[in-house]
């Protein structure tokens, strides 16, 4: 094996370390010791069951992001527009979850929960649709629906006629009323601790997903579209559909990604309430490459990261948006690693007309 033949995990993990040997640079710049900044991102991660039931809740929103990102991105579609989709599920849940008052848990929270889902689908069914009717690029589509849907929570919000709490004095701030307790997320049972189902409900979803993409006819397809769609098309595969499908289908895991975080503590619409989690969740979907096990796993370190660097502004002083460039460098660091590490063969043009693949004419009966 030749000596650049790293292992593709090596490179990712070195530059993880790069990312954050830089950011700890940049905390020391904004004058905070290395050893202060170190201890404050360690409590703010690890330092109580209320930062670790923090961190795990916010893992859980990354993870249903990313789930999302990596099945529009197994169909050729990338979907920057999570954070939009997080807020029209969020107003659904809002909506459901304060209006479902006379119903018990067992009704409530489904509906909650599928009408953010419903919504979240709907909301990139937009932007699905012009690309697969109008050839209109998802990636700006997205993009800019998410200014959209972030302008619509604060309509929401400050609206008496929509979702706004009832004003009682100057204090009341622009918010929803809190869901109904039938609404509210079960939480984890860990003593002091913010953390709720959320996460198995992520982590649910992973597994489903990938067992989808790789174990069923649905992924096949969705990978031979995402591939070459001429000719998935020329096959016989529904591409148009397919494609539709999959980005839509990645707004219903970001919309229920708003209903959780609305039917988490405080359990109120507020604006800022999505805090920005579908951009992060793209640095989720980017640097897991496609594969659902690192999806669940960068969730977790940036779910944690995140919590971390909340402590690390209000503790040592240094400024929030730190961590942020740290995950700008890891997705261009992971990037150059996967160019790195990558060698592909040549290819024989006068081999070029193989027949079809075996599981792709089979997924197609």
């Amino acid at each position: 094996m030749s000596v650049t033949a790293y292992r593709p995990i090596v490179a990712a993990a070195a530059a993880m370390v790069a990312a954050g040997l830089i950011g700890l640079a940049l905390a020391a710049a904004a004058g905070a010791a290395p050893g202060t900044a170190m201890t404050a991102l360690w409590e703010g991660m690890f330092g109580s069951n209320y930062a670790v039931g923090a961190s795990l809740n916010v893992a859980a929103t990354l993870m249903l992001v990313a789930v999302g990102f990596t099945i529009a991105h197994r169909a050729g579609l990338v979907n920057v527009g999570g954070e939009g989709q997080i807020c029209a599920g969020g107003i659904a849940a809002t909506a459901i979850g304060t209006t479902m008052t006379g119903a018990p848990a067992v009704v409530t929270l489904p509906a909650v929960l599928a009408g953010a889902a419903a919504a979240g689908w709907a909301w990139a069914a937009i932007a699905a649709y012009l690309r697969v009717r109008r050839g209109t690029s998802e990636i700006i589509t997205t993009l800019l629906l998410n200014f959209v849907g972030l302008a619509l929570v604060l309509l929401v919000v400050h609206e008496p006629a929509l979702l706004r709490q009832p004003v009682t004095s100057s204090e009341t701030l622009p918010q929803s009323e809190p869901l109904t307790a039938a609404a509210h997320l079960p939480l984890l049972g860990i003593p002091r601790s913010p953390a709720t189902i959320a996460l198995w409900i992520a982590l649910a979803a992973a597994v489903g997903t990938a067992i989808m993409v790789r174990h069923t006819a649905v992924g096949t397809r969705l990978r031979a579209v995402g591939r070459n769609p001429d000719a998935a098309a020329r096959l016989g595969l529904p591409v148009d559909r397919l494609r539709f499908l999959s980005l839509s289908g990645a707004g219903a895991f970001s919309g229920l990604a708003g209903g959780l975080l609305v039917a988490t503590a405080p359990f109120v619409l507020a604006e800022g309430f999505s805090s920005g989690y579908g951009f992060s969740g793209l640095v989720v979907g980017l640097l897991a490459r496609g594969s659902l096990t690192a999806v669940a796993a960068v969730s977790l370190l940036l779910g944690f990261l995140v919590s971390g660097g909340i402590n690390l502004q209000l503790a040592a002083n240094v400024p929030a948006s730190t961590v942020s460039v740290v995950e700008s460098l890891m997705i261009v660091f992971i990037a150059g690693a996967a160019i790195w590490t990558t060698r592909r063969p040549k290819v024989d043009t006068t081999d070029s007309q193989e027949a079809p693949a075996p599981e792709l004419t089979g997924a197609m009966r």
